[in-house]
């Protein structure tokens, strides 16, 4: 009896303490970042996996493409305006 009554207690411990580490707030908004050479130029990607995919060809990127400068320069000008 008393090693249930030790396993209960323990048990309910341990669930309370489970219940209360799921309750972290955390919010779903994130500042949007700068435009970067590192990220990948998404357009080019959708538009060469559109054509590929319209004449049948599957499409492995092993290193995708990423922007070039003048493309963030101008990524920057647009947002700068705004």
């Amino acid at each position: 009896m008393n090693a249930s009554l030790r396993m209960a207690v323990l048990s309910l411990s341990v669930l309370g303490l489970a219940a209360c580490a799921g309750t972290e707030v955390r919010p779903a908004y994130t500042e949007p970042k700068q435009p970067s050479i590192m990220d990948d130029d998404l357009a080019y990607i959708a538009y060469v996996e559109r054509e590929a995919r319209r004449r049948g060809i599957e499409v492995v990127w092993v290193n995708s493409p990423r922007k070039s400068a003048e493309q963030v320069a101008k990524e920057t000008q647009d947002t700068d305006e705004k």
